[in-house]
């Protein structure tokens, strides 16, 4: 969500920033104009009247912390401005190079009442003045999105976005058009609904090799929900590295690493024993862990494992699947046998330290966001929402499952 100005800056659409009944009924600024005013020029010769726009109107409750107290002046400048709370404390602020807009230093506490004064001067003397008294979004009333990846990271072509809000979310389709993600590579991009708290967005076909993806998250002021209003407001952008997909044919006991088209590696693996065998289907590297603890009680395996130091754990699903580094097992198994609890093994050491196993290559040639596909497991396909597995719904299904 960005702005192009003209010679004129033209005011901040407060829409973005209120609640909807707020803006309907009190409409969204101290100086509120229609499409009609905004076409009108003053007389030949004639001064501007300088126009304040506000993202608060007077008694107002709810105003995001972000935007609540900003100014910005058309046809003058900012001759005063003054934020103060209540009790008489002044919030600091500056005003833009230009004098048409001041805004404070940081963002407003939750749940405070402030009085905000603007006087504004234009040409010939022209002067105009706005003061409200509004009161900022109290912070029970706010959702949040935690999200993956994270800015600035590269990753596998796998790596769907994926929000996960903290709150249930009932308007989906305000929400969802508050988040646009595109990639450098043209592809289209879509978002999904996994019930009412995770929100995924992915192509049809995985990330182009290189590419840039860019999110922009322009939630502030949105209403997901009864008294839930969004407050984040920022751009994340992260790069696709280079393709790496591994298929695990769990029949053969072998993995394939397939790079930019290439093989470069043929592994022997052990995956799920019959008793509990391996998740078939795609699914994409989401945690990295040089050594964790495997609790068998975690998973449902109560009593049948608990290894305090697995290397090099790279996580496949929320459920529990991991392809990992293994020490326990015999050099036998590898290639010949499964014998796992539904993960797919390795060969590796104790502590992880030798370079030259097979589990510390893939661990140190994997991305998050890197693919694992596997097949011939006699096990079922894993669920989409299952980790960050997407890629196993059809593009059709994913699609209907958008709210825009």
């Amino acid at each position: 969500m960005h702005r192009i100005r003209t010679a004129l800056p033209r005011p901040v659409r407060a829409v973005a920033v209120l609640s909807v009944s707020a803006c309907l009924l009190a409409g969204c600024g101290g100086s509120p104009r229609s499409e009609d005013d905004s076409a009108k020029k003053p007389p030949a010769g004639a001064a501007a009247q300088p126009r304040i726009v506000l993202n608060a109107t007077d008694g107002q409750k709810g105003v995001s912390v972000r935007s609540g107290g900003r100014i910005e002046v058309e046809h003058g400048s900012i001759a005063k401005a003054s934020l103060v709370t209540a009790d008489g404390a002044t919030v600091p602020g500056k005003a833009s190079r230009d004098n048409r807009t001041w805004s404070p230093d940081a963002a407003l506490d939750h749940g405070t009442t402030y009085r905000l004064t603007a006087v504004a001067t234009g040409g010939k003397g022209a002067k105009a003045t706005e003061r409200v008294t509004f009161t900022t979004l109290d912070e029970d009333d706010r959702f949040v999105g935690t999200y993956v990846p994270e800015h600035g990271s590269k990753v596998g072509v796998g790596m769907p976005v994926s929000f996960t809000f903290d709150k249930a979310i009932t308007d989906k389709k305000a929400v969802e058009s508050g988040i646009s993600v595109s990639s450098s590579s043209g592809q289209k991009v879509v978002g999904h609904w996994f019930g009412a708290q995770r929100l995924d967005f992915r192509p049809q076909e995985y990330w182009e090799a290189g590419s840039t993806v860019t999110v922009r998250i322009r939630l502030d002021g949105v209403k997901g929900a009864e008294d839930a209003y969004g407050e984040q407001d920022k751009t994340v952008r992260f790069t696709v590295g280079r393709s790496q997909v591994s298929t695990v044919d769990a029949a053969r006991h072998r993995m394939r690493v397939v790079r930019d088209g290439r093989t470069i590696r043929d592994i022997p693996i052990t995956a799920g024993a019959a008793s509990s065998p391996t998740w078939n289907g795609r699914m994409v590297i989401s945690e990295k862990l040089v050594s964790t603890r495997m609790d068998g009680a975690t998973v449902g395996f109560a009593g049948e494992y608990d290894i305090p130091d697995v290397p090099h754990a790279m996580r496949l699903s929320t459920s529990g699947t991991f392809i990992h580094g293994n020490y326990w097992g015999d050099d036998s198994v590898f290639g010949r046998s499964n014998i796992s609890h539904g993960c797919v093994g390795l060969n590796d050491v104790q502590g992880g330290g030798d370079a030259s196993q097979d589990g510390a290559w893939f661990y140190a040639n994997s991305l998050l966001g890197d693919v694992v596909v596997v097949r011939n497991s006699q096990d079922a396909t894993i669920a989409p929402d299952n980790g960050l597995n997407g890629w196993n719904m059809p593009w059709k299904e994913w699609v209907a499952g958008s709210a825009r």
